[in-house]
């Protein structure tokens, strides 16, 4: 007997195909069931279709049967390989409808996959989900999507029921691109505060004795996360506050009490050491905002003092 959800379903909604069950398939699954969506599901390891099926979707035996009645098609598999494969199986039975990327990929693989697509006579949207599964179908689940702004157009409606939607461009590559940035800063985050707990730990500071004065640090992003993004847009960088001649010296006092304890310090040896090389380049008395422009590998106007914009050259 179907339940509430889909015996509620309205016509007009738009049919979706998930292709992937996972952990994130199912909550895609789940959030357009919830929205009304009819859902066809599938996945190449039988068996985890219960959940969705519980909620009212259709199982398929195949990814050609599950995308044949659903103009809109999600994919969330586990890596490139994984997606690619399962487009092949879909086979011709993709064409003329739209397919959302959900697989975690690299920008370039998204523009493959979407010149791929128009070859094989379908739509391709990449998505990057920027939130955990909790989130998904309610207001703070953030999907970015780039590649065909028409495709897009069309089933805006469709994708809210994930959560909050935003294009981020043509480019098929930019969702990707934003993922990977994030999950950069994320990790490397996740990292520095594992790395302090075990530091307190070897020091004889519980991890309970920390977290309160850890937790004033994040307060302290907000106004720095948004004066670096415009420097690093200006391409300059004041020392006026802090230089990377401190930062090269809070480094090494850092690393330097870790090595002392026995600690790993791999990632802190390779942050003083990108730091020590551009002290080395002169830029010691630059605001450490201009690392950026290092690790993009952008040249040193000498003369100005300041690391030079292409456009400068």
């Amino acid at each position: 007997m179907p339940n509430e959800r889909s015996s509620s379903t309205s016509p007009a909604r738009t049919a979706v195909a998930v292709l992937g069950l996972g952990p994130m398939g199912r909550a895609l699954a789940g959030a357009l069931l919830a929205a009304g969506h009819p859902v066809t599901v599938w996945n190449r390891t039988p068996g985890r279709d219960g959940e969705p099926l519980a909620l009212g979707a259709r199982s398929a035996a195949s990814a050609a049967e599950a995308v044949a009645g659903a103009p809109l098609v999600l994919l969330c598999v586990r890596d490139q390989s994984a997606g690619r494969a399962v487009l092949e199986a879909a086979g011709t039975a993709l064409r003329g409808r739209t397919v959302v990327n959900a697989t975690s990929i690299t920008p370039s693989d998204a523009r493959t996959n979407a010149a791929d697509a128009e070859s094989r006579g379908f739509r391709l949207l990449d998505a990057a989900i920027l939130t955990p599964t909790p989130t998904i179908g309610r207001p703070e689940g953030t999907v970015l999507l780039s590649g065909d702004t028409e495709a897009f157009a069309d089933h805006k409606a469709t994708l809210r029921a994930l959560g909050m939607v935003r294009h981020v461009g043509a480019d098929p590559g930019r969702a990707a691109a934003f993922d990977a940035a994030l999950l950069d800063l994320f990790w490397t985050t996740v990292h520095g505060y594992l790395h302090a707990l075990a530091l307190a730990r070897a020091e004889g500071i519980s991890g309970a004795e920390l977290a309160p004065y850890a937790q004033g640090l994040p307060r302290l992003l907000p106004p720095l996360i948004d004066r670096f993004a415009q420097r690093a847009d200006e391409r300059r960088h004041p020392g006026d506050h802090s230089s990377l001649a401190s930062a090269e010296a809070g480094l090494a006092h850092v690393a330097h009490t870790a090595r002392a304890r026995g600690l790993d310090t791999s990632v802190l040896d390779a942050a003083l050491a990108v730091t020590r090389r551009a002290v080395g380049a002169g830029h010691g008395p630059d605001g450490v905002s201009a690392l950026v422009e290092l690790l993009a590998g952008q040249p040193r106007d000498s003369a100005a003092g300041q690391l030079r914009s292409p456009a400068a050259r």
